[in-house]
């Protein structure tokens, strides 16, 4: 499976609903359960044949995971499902995706600090034995940095600023 969970109730879910997506065509990107007040279940979606995700298939995969959930009932509070696509600035959560995105920019959080440091910012290099090979910049020289996947809490695709100007252009900013 290979995909950076939150915790142990989110692994019983996604076990318990990923089977079912893969049939449907669909690949889960992240599963993550937030909130104390109101408790939200997002599950991010992608077509495993690289399609754009409407909202068609987020209405299709939502009833899909409450039959799936309604009859299993993994998860004690009540809450609120959330389907979504991975947008813009993508999570990136399974090995493949690291491998899929190289050369883009990618902003990394690791779950302990690791030589004094937990965020890592950089051009992706891809993989090699498990490792996130990512260029980074320290004291301004560029260097490959070696990060283990398992130690990886969260990363995504950084938003070129390019992006938000040509976007500012348009809205008259």
């Amino acid at each position: 499976m290979n995909l950076v969970s939150d915790n142990v109730q989110t692994s019983i879910v996604l076990d318990l609903i990923e089977p079912s997506l893969i049939d449907l065509g669909y690949e889960i990107v992240r599963v993550r359960l937030t909130g104390d007040d109101r408790v939200v279940l997002q599950v991010m979606i992608d077509k495993t044949d690289l399609a754009e995700v409407t909202v068609e298939d987020c209405k299709l995969v939502s009833n899909t995971i409450s039959t799936l959930l309604d009859v299993e009932d993994p998860i004690s509070t009540p809450y609120e499902l959330e389907v979504s696509s991975p947008g813009l600035d993508r999570p990136l959560t399974r090995t493949k995706h690291f491998q899929s995105y190289i050369g883009s920019n990618a902003k990394l959080e690791l779950k302990t600090a690791m030589d004094g440091r937990r965020r890592f910012k950089g051009r992706l290099l891809g993989i090699e034995e498990n490792n996130i090979k990512i260029m980074i910049s320290v004291d301004s020289k560029e260097v490959e940095v070696f990060l283990p996947f398992e130690a990886i809490d969260k990363a995504n695709i950084l938003i070129p600023d390019e992006l938000f100007t040509s976007v500012r252009r348009e809205q008259g900013n």
